[in-house]
């Protein structure tokens, strides 16, 4: 080959280092298990049995309001062709594993108590950790949400979970897996940094391994998606939070309300909280970092029909909202939202499975694009098969109908 310039090896070095420098920044999607809720339980009302009452209540009334698949059809607005199905797989989720992930919570769900109260419930959440523990009780993930930084709380929080790893070091002699932290309210990136700085010294003193310790950040201020220089505040965010930070999610009321929405408009499916999740989806891509969304604030106020029924229409559609813009995650409230979440994910992982499983399939046989006529990219077709994965995961599909080995 005659070549007009004698050498580009330095250029090849420096395109080499920033490929590792984006490599660095950017390592790809999450692996493992992504929940598809997170039940947030105040800390005063938490037991070891919270997980399991939660199925109960929520499988009483799935069986009194939607009996047969007709009415649990028309309930959730599904296809007549899958509500059997669903409602089988539904039933049979709230029977086994209710709850995928709870967050038991010392922020604005517990409310702010004297020391000596907060104190006395920190104990009182050990005992239940640990006796959910010892009888394989607690959901695959778990963790406390501490109060905000941002706002005051920052010696009661830092308080609270030193209390709490520590008597729960004494009493079980281990942290069991599945823990995580969620930070609210986060407004600056250098609360985040004094926050990780504060687990370091955290894990030091109990003799923790470093870096166990792993939080979620709770996106709820205008400030975090626009911070006070006008640019995107998660990505510093992000950088202060480092390896630790294992998700974002969308804190929808605090964030409706900071951006002067009125309370009848303060709902998950409003356009200026598309906007706060788009800005989330495109920071977090290919950082290894999930995304959740928010809550319903909708519960019914008794068991009739009537206002068991408009909850689980409302929560259901927020549920599919969140879906169709990429957020496979949410937090919910109350037992009466579990049928709901259950019935949406998964209408939604088994309407046109079989088309997917297809396309997937032929994508790895190499058939001709005539067959499916779809052109799909090989972007399309991790997403298809990660779709099938999370299917799998929370029970919507049994693993044997995955075309190809899951990339986990």
């Amino acid at each position: 080959m005659n070549l007009s310039v004698p050498s580009f090896d330095d250029l090849s070095a420096r395109i080499a280092a920033v490929r590792d420098d984006h490599a660095r920044r950017f390592p790809g999607p999450a692996t493992g298990r992504q929940p598809v809720h997170t039940v947030y339980v105040p800390a005063d009302r938490f037991s070891r049995s919270t997980p399991a009452d939660f199925g109960t209540e929520a499988l009483r009334l799935l069986n009194t309001h939607t009996p047969g698949a007709g009415s649990f059809g028309t309930a959730f607005g599904l296809d007549p062709e899958i509500a059997g199905p669903v409602r089988e797989r539904v039933a049979a989720k709230l029977a086994a594993e209710p709850v995928e992930d709870v967050r038991i919570d010392f922020e604005d769900g517990y409310g702010v108590r004297s020391d000596e109260e907060e104190d006395g419930h920190i104990a009182q959440v050990v005992e239940a950790v640990a006796a959910a523990y010892q009888v394989k009780a607690l959901p695959h993930y778990w963790g406390l949400r501490v109060k905000s930084f941002a706002d005051g709380g920052h010696e009661r929080a830092m308080r609270t979970l030193d209390g709490f790893l520590t008597a729960l070091r004494d009493r079980l002699g281990r942290l069991p897996g599945g823990f995580t932290i969620t930070f609210p309210k986060v407004v600056m990136a250098e609360h985040v940094a004094i926050f990780v700085e504060y687990l370091d010294r955290l894990e030091g003193s109990l003799g923790l391994p470093p870096g166990i310790l792993r939080f979620e950040i709770q996106v709820e201020t205008t400030e975090a998606i626009i911070d006070h220089e006008g640019r995107i505040g998660l990505r510093a965010i992000a950088d202060a939070a480092g390896t630790r930070l294992t998700a974002a999610h969308f804190g929808v009321f605090d964030y409706t309300a900071a951006c002067g929405l009125p309370p009848e408009e303060q709902r998950l499916d409003h356009p200026a909280c598309d906007f706060a999740r788009h800005a989330m989806q495109v920071t977090f891509a290919g950082t290894g970092v999930r995304l959740s969304d928010g809550s319903t604030n909708v519960v019914p106020r008794n068991d009739g029909p009537d206002e068991v029924n408009a909850t689980w229409a409302a929560h259901a559609a927020h549920v599919r909202h969140s879906l169709r813009h990429g957020f496979y995650q949410g937090w919910d409230l109350h037992p009466a939202h579990l049928p709901s979440r259950y019935a949406a994910v998964y209408a939604y992982h088994l309407s046109g499975v079989d088309e997917v499983i297809g396309r997937v399939r032929a994508w790895h046989e190499q058939a001709a694009a005539k067959d499916n006529g779809v052109l799909d990219e090989p972007a399309t077709i991790k997403a298809l098969v990660s779709r099938l994965q999370r299917a799998v995961d929370c029970g919507a599909l049994d693993e044997s109908v995955l075309p190809v080995p899951a990339e986990r």
